[in-house]
């Protein structure tokens, strides 16, 4: 029997260390840790194969353990005896089981029954010998509702223990009507961002993780195979959706240092199109867009891209996956997150949070039955509501928060023999338990497997297909949840400074910083935009999935920083040739400075003209109207007024900026000469009038003279008569 004497060696396999959890695996031999690779080849490894029924429900009802003694070595083994080990006492806590699954002093079960030798011959080098052992509740001595311990060794020709293997048998009576648990999982589709700029992937190996056998490909079949489990929700990455509808259609690649046409990929449509019929009736749960690290964002200044992040999640899960989903749900990287993350999370609109055990600890005893007295400082001795509710900026906000064990066990790795049918009943006997704590309010649980899980689609199928079948849980969605009608008490929230060393690191997101402020100029230029134009890539660059692989980042930082400039250059001044000299005739004048926006016919932008004389002395600008707005493939004019009081040549700075006065794209120099005709103009003019108007009356003076001699001529000749001599 289990030794209660030994409570305090398990204080420190609480429930909120998965890190000191054992889950059930392959046999090892002499360590007594399920799971760990033999130290000496020569050890056998014990496999168990089969094992039913899933619950007991009778005392006479035959249970049936079976499997394989492999021999691994190369030499043949003999003289091998199997034995099993009982409990006719149940666990009276989760971690009284999982110190007994770790192989913890003084909680492995002291009855043994059923020694036989495994076989009389010797196991030939990788072989095998089969073993099977067949009991019943009754023959063990259990009666009441409960999870006991069953362990399988082997010991060899000296009595030394050389495999092991430990399991647990659940029991419930039929007449006994258990306490249902709710039981509510999430099971996540989030990748890493493939596309740096939203038109340019960097890579194109999206398609071979989306084959079936890969991890996109298995979360895919779990979809299709779970479509009609209860109790299911999923949680998407928009970004992912989008990258295969992207990758789906003719896209462009960045292949060294150019970028190639590619052609859609019919793998990753096909997986989309699939994927949104699978989840057509199941509910769904979008993270903001490339699943940001919040809390990363929220220590560097980076505020905004939050909610945008949700905004766009909308959008195109709506797009992506044809209806709506909801957005209000988020959860920080590794469910852990501080004070200032959450503020961001809450005013972005979220108004629940996925945490872990470890960032929303129970009061040390508030987990216990109200009015009951709990050892200090040890393991919850009941499971806690996984409701809570923690306090922003914005208000209250419902916290979620996983249970580690559950979570852990559904996320299992079982490529090794036998893991997946231990792991299973791991699973079966931790909600029994739960249900069988004595709770004085009916509690939900929550399993939720890391967000960028490998799933055994088969293994997770035929879990939560049997966790809904089971007769003390209810399956609910997320949708469903509700808080315990007592509240369990939580600790506030933790974060640690492992959490905060986990966070993308300051220089990385000071790239991400300067990028975004490039993007911004561009933002503020746009007309008639949804959203931004680099949005989608500022959470990319931001994604958690960067994290501990920043370098693997730097490059899709390039690619959006060359990207951004590239669309900057596309707004442009004409006739910037320094050598081109404009001239101004007279104190005033107009210099006409023409814009070009090469950008796509339906992206206009409104920028504003400033310009700057080197010798205001010289040369004065003039107010004007310094506002323009270009449609895309279009150029336009705006005539400048200048004066000038003076002949000469200067040169003028023509810089087009924001709204709000920021610098957008390169400045350009001007040379305007000025002809200066003031007073010295008046001179000449005045002069030329002179001359020409004596030009005038001497030619009318000379006229006048011309006539009056030829009038005197004829007065002479008429007066001498006609016929006369002289």
């Amino acid at each position: 029997m289990i030794r209660k004497a030994a409570l305090l060696a398990v204080l420190t396999a609480t429930l909120l260390s998965p890190a000191a959890l054992a889950l059930p695996g392959t046999a090892n031999a002499g360590t007594g840790t399920a799971g760990a690779p033999a130290a000496n080849r020569q050890n056998p490894q014990l496999v168990v194969e089969a094992m039913g029924p899933d619950v007991s429900r009778a005392p006479d009802t035959e249970i049936r353990i079976s499997g394989s003694l492999v021999n691994p070595g190369t030499v043949p083994l003999t003289g091998l005896r199997i034995r099993r080990h009982h409990s006719a006492q149940p666990f009276t806590q989760r971690a009284h089981l999982a110190a007994y699954l770790s192989g913890q002093e003084g909680f492995q079960p002291t009855n043994w029954r059923d020694e036989k030798y495994v076989s009389q011959q010797a196991i030939p080098a990788g072989g095998k010998a089969p073993w099977e052992f067949v009991f019943t509740p009754q023959t063990l001595g259990i009666s009441r509702f409960g999870v006991y311990p069953v362990t399988i060794e082997v010991r060899d020709a000296l009595g030394q223990q050389v495999a092991v293997q430990r399991t647990l048998v659940t029991y419930l009576p039929r007449e006994v009507k258990a306490p249902r648990t709710r039981l509510s999982v999430l099971l996540p589709i989030v990748d890493q961002p493939r596309r740096a700029d939203d038109g340019t992937f960097v890579d194109e190996r999206l398609p071979a993780s989306l084959a079936a056998g890969e991890r996109l490909g298995d979360l895919l079949k779990v979809a299709q195979d779970t479509s009609s489990v209860k109790g299911l929700t999923w949680v998407v990455d928009p970004a992912l959706l989008d990258d295969a509808r992207a990758m789906g259609a003719a896209h462009w690649v960045k292949s060294g240092g150019e970028a190639e046409r590619r052609p859609g990929d019919a793998a990753a449509s096909g997986w989309l199109d699939s994927l949104r019929t699978a989840l057509a009736d199941l509910p769904v749960v979008a993270v903001p867009y490339a699943d940001p690290d919040v809390a990363a964002l929220a220590h560097n200044g980076l505020d905004d891209i939050t909610g945008t992040g949700v905004e766009a999640a909308g959008r195109v899960t709506r797009e992506t996956l044809g209806r709506d989903v909801r957005t209000d749900v988020g959860w920080p990287v590794g469910g852990a997150i501080d004070h200032d993350g959450l503020d961001l999370l809450a005013t972005a609109g979220i108004g629940t949070v996925l945490l872990n055990a470890a960032s929303l600890p129970p009061v040390p005893d508030a987990a216990a039955v109200p009015g009951a007295v709990t050892p200090p400082a040890t393991a919850p001795a009941v499971t806690p509501d996984a409701v809570a509710t923690v306090h922003t900026v914005n208000g209250p906000v419902r916290a979620l928060v996983a249970d580690p064990v559950l979570s852990d066990v559904l996320a299992a790795t079982t490529a090794a023999p036998g893991a997946a049918l231990l792991n299973r009943q791991r699973f079966i006997a931790e909600t029994a338990m739960i249900s069988s704590e004595p709770a004085a309010a009916r509690r939900t649980v929550l399993a939720v497997p890391p967000r960028r899980w490998s799933p055994d689609p088969a293994y997770v199928t035929e879990l939560v297909k049997t966790a809904a079948s089971l007769p003390w849980v209810a399956p609910v969605t997320l949708g469903s949840v509700k808080a315990a009608k007592t509240p369990f008490p939580r600790s506030g929230l933790t974060y640690t400074v492992q959490d905060r060393d986990k966070e993308l690191g300051k220089p990385y997101m000071g790239s991400v910083r300067r990028v975004g402020s490039r993007a911004d100029l561009t933002a503020a230029v746009t007309v008639a935009s949804d959203f931004d134009v680099f949005d989608l890539a500022l959470l990319r660059l931001s994604s958690s999935a960067w994290r501990g692989r920043e370098g693997d980042a730097v490059k899709y930082a390039e690619r959006v920083r060359e990207t951004i400039d590239s669309r900057i250059a596309k707004v442009w001044i004409t006739g910037n040739d320094p050598s081109q000299i404009r001239t101004l005739a007279g104190t005033d004048g107009e210099v006409p400075i023409s814009v070009r926006n090469e950008l796509e016919s339906d992206e206009g932008v409104a920028v504003r003209v400033k310009v700057t004389s080197k010798d205001p002395g010289l040369l004065k600008i003039e107010p004007y109207k310094d506002e323009m707005v270009i449609s895309g493939g279009q150029t336009q004019t705006i005539r400048i007024p200048m004066t000038s009081e003076a002949s000469g040549q200067t040169t003028v700075t023509v810089q087009l900026t924001t709204s709000d006065g920021r610098k957008y794209g390169q400045r350009v120099k001007l040379t305007v000469r000025t002809t200066g005709y003031t007073a010295i103009t008046l001179v000449i003019v005045g002069a030329a009038l002179v001359v020409m108007l004596a030009a005038v009356v001497m030619r009318v003076l000379r006229r006048r003279g011309a006539r009056r001699t030829a009038a005197a001529a004829r007065s002479r000749q008429t007066a001498v008569p006609a016929g006369s001599e002289s």
